[in-house]
């Protein structure tokens, strides 16, 4: 190894053990003294550096392990007289080994890893304060359903078969990739509903159907417009919620098309683009009406339940089948009729179904980013019929004008394009 890489590796150690000791050294305010600051973390690095290189040089790989051994025992005592002074945490210790591994790391050339390893160890310990409250304001059902994601996505996922069954239309079933549709939806749910709960609906109405729109632009819909029949007076701050949250939902069809299929993401820019900006713009208009009040109360529980899950993946492998039929038998025509009447279930799963067999190549990408922007429109037009049928008057009359201008903008733009 030449010189300047070498100089380079330390140098990144010595880096990365420094910024962990200044974030441990701000932690304790200099109250009293604690085995490990600025300096010892700097060193702490640079000594599995060492260790790496001196096993290289030696052609041992234990002088790195026997000098990872001495640090710990070290680390083990000062935790010994700590815990006798009465500090029973670990995670100044913890940190410290984990320095002298990520010295090593750097020494070896993982220099990518140990960077990140290093910054993702400062941003841990510098939010114990928010990570407590944050853990303290869960709830059961919280923890309960960030446990069921978790074991979908890592325990679920990998075991299911990937590949295809049957022939045509039966080969667009992939029980992997069909599961991995059900956690990406239901990541970007629970994350919405985490944000939620930890904003509070009284953060105002605006935000609140911008918010939820990430759990269920439909369910913002149906609270808001049963909340617009018993007090009319709240109209301009529900209208606001309402189409915040149509606009969220457009922009959630954007990126779910970027993830999955990014060569049909410029297909249908065009026409969710000017939905979603004339929602934006009309969201814009009713903030300056808006009153200032007590955001009202949207029923959103936790979004991710087992039933729900095993339900929506159900539902995409069903419209995966039933689009890829309609491709064979009826053409372009039957894809589209597809696509609008499973939008009025769920948006999320057309727009997933249609990404997904364009990009195998199972229809046409033409076809499929028209079947995106009708469902789109057409699951719109769904939630403005919930704000007619059960909405007041004066809500409306101030939503109704706000629906035909972004389903006018969406497919008029669609149509020329």
């Amino acid at each position: 190894m030449d010189p300047l890489t070498l100089f380079y590796r330390f140098g990144l150690a010595l880096v990365i053990g420094g910024l962990v000791g200044l974030q441990r050294e701000h932690a304790h305010g200099g109250e009293r003294e604690h085995f490990a600051g600025v300096r010892t973390f700097a060193l702490f690095s640079l000594a599995g550096a060492g260790g790496a290189l001196a096993g290289d040089l030696l052609g041992e790989p234990w002088a790195f392990l026997i000098l990872l051994l001495v640090v710990g025992l070290l680390v083990a005592v000062s935790h010994g007289i700590e815990a006798w002074r009465g500090a029973v945490g670990v995670t100044t210790e913890v940190a410290a080994l984990l320095t002298f591994v990520t010295g090593g790391l750097c020494y070896w050339g993982a220099v990518e890893i140990a960077a990140a390893l290093g910054v993702t160890m400062t941003v841990l310990l510098s939010l114990k304060l928010e990570l407590r409250r944050f853990a303290r304001a869960l709830t059961r059902e919280d923890l309960l359903a960030a446990l069921k994601l978790a074991v979908i996505t890592a325990i679920v996922l990998p075991l299911l078969p990937d590949r295809s069954f049957g022939p045509p239309p039966w080969d667009a079933f992939n029980p992997h990739r069909v599961w991995l549709m059900v956690v990406l939806v239901s990541a970007v749910g629970f994350g919405g509903y985490v944000l939620m709960g930890r904003l509070g609906p009284g953060k105002g109405i605006g935000l609140t159907g911008v918010v939820g729109g990430l759990v269920s632009s439909t369910a913002v819909t149906l609270a808001f417009s049963a909340r617009g029949r018993r007090e009319p007076a709240l109209a301009p701050a529900l209208t606001l919620g309402i189409v915040g949250s149509w606009t969220v939902m457009f922009g959630r069809v954007l990126v779910v098309v970027a993830v999955v299929n990014p060569r049909l993401l410029g297909l249908i820019a065009s026409p969710i683009l000017a939905a979603g900006l004339a929602a934006l713009g009309a969201s814009l208009l009713w903030l300056r009406r808006a009153r200032r009040g007590e955001a009202p109360e949207v029923e959103l529980k936790a979004p991710f339940e087992l039933g729900p899950a095993v339900r929506f993946g159900v539902l995409y492998a069903a419209i995966l089948v039933a689009a890829r039929g309609a491709s064979l038998y009826l053409g372009d025509l039957g894809v589209y009729l597809s696509s609008v009447v499973a939008s009025v279930a769920d948006v999320d799963a057309i727009t997933l179904s249609m990404a997904e067999l364009s990009r195998g190549g199972d229809l046409d990408p033409l076809t499929a980013s028209r079947a995106i922007v009708l469902a789109a429109m057409a699951n719109t037009l769904v939630k403005g019929g919930l704000v007619v049928a059960l909405g007041g008057r004066r809500l409306r009359r101030a939503t109704v004008p706000v629906l035909l201008a972004l389903l006018g903008a969406g497919l008029g733009v669609a149509f020329l394009h």
